[in-house]
């Protein structure tokens, strides 16, 4: 009997339905309405790259006031500095690579309604202005990191509000070092206080030889100077150093000093020997906070779960 019920009450439905709004009309309704969704969709998007393109724009002419117009003043980095402390390491970097070049490349775009994160991949390239106290020689600097961008829009303006620095890698290169390959290797993400590795691999010419130190330097502003202990490197071209990250929830930095030299025939028994290239290598290491509020109980009965 239910069902009886029930069936001529969802044919009336449909009849109804059919009788109020044709199936074509409903259907164009629908398709309209995705269309300017989509659209809304793609002009949102522009919007948000646009940011990027004039980012790109404003670093590359070193316009500071522009650059800023694109953050939000409660802007913070990965590495928990505000905007003021931000644009003042932006400033200094621009003074001490005055040719400096960068280039931003958009991966990945996702809207949320007023919220939008946006994953990178950025280079920068530049030379010193000054020589090597070591050296005599202009240096090179290469860089590249992957990035995710957090954008609030604010009114009609899209802003950056914070920045994630996924993996980060830089190169300071004098003399003969910039044609070697080398590389400084590390683990991007560590718990705090777990240990960790760094690993220098330096492919050397037949006639050269490196030594080398690795250190391990805390993210603050000012940066703190390492105490470089120098080595020869081994067998295989490699130096490698064990260390704890730190607990105190900074991202670290893993840093290595390289000295290349090079032995030149002087006659039949004899070679020059002098310092032809010198390099430093950064390679950044995010630390993952220690959570205080989790108890050994907590944690096990997650893990039963």
């Amino acid at each position: 009997m239910k069902k009886r019920i029930i069936l001529p009450l969802i044919l009336s439905l449909a009849f109804v339905s059919i009788q109020t709004e044709p199936a074509h009309a409903g259907f164009l309704k629908t398709y309209k309405a995705q269309i300017s969704k989509n659209k809304e969709y793609k002009n949102t998007r522009e919007d948000v790259k646009k940011v990027f393109e004039k980012q790109d724009e404003y670093t590359n002419s070193h316009n500071l006031e522009k650059l800023s117009e694109l953050y939000s003043e409660d802007f913070v980095n990965t590495d928990g500095f505000g905007k003021k402390v931000y644009f003042q390491l932006i400033k200094d970097t621009w003074d001490t690579y005055s040719d400096i070049i960068y280039s931003t490349v958009i991966r990945d775009i996702q809207i949320d309604g007023d919220f939008a994160t946006v994953q990178t991949y950025e280079t920068a390239l530049a030379t010193t202005h000054e020589q090597s106290d070591t050296i005599d020689a202009f240096g090179e600097l290469r860089s590249t990191a992957n990035s995710i961008y957090y954008l609030k829009k604010f009114g009609e303006k899209w802003k950056i509000t914070a920045e994630q620095i996924l993996n980060e890698k830089s190169q300071l290169k004098y003399g003969d070092a910039r044609f070697i390959k080398m590389d400084l290797t590390a683990p991007n993400m560590i718990n705090a206080g777990q240990e960790y590795t760094a690993s220098l691999n330096i492919e050397l010419g037949e006639n050269e030889s490196a030594i080398a130190s690795i250190e391990n330097q805390e993210i603050i502003h000012p940066l703190d100077t390492p105490k470089e202990i120098f080595r020869q490197l081994g067998s295989q071209n490699e130096l490698e150093r064990i260390f704890n990250a730190n607990k105190k929830n900074i991202n670290e930095y893993a840093t290595a000093s390289i000295g290349i030299a090079k032995a030149v025939p002087y006659d039949e028994t004899r070679a020059r020997v002098y310092v032809s290239g010198i390099a430093f290598l950064m390679t950044r290491v995010n630390v993952i906070p220690e959570n205080k509020y989790i108890t050994v109980e907590e944690d096990n009965a997650q893990k039963t779960e």
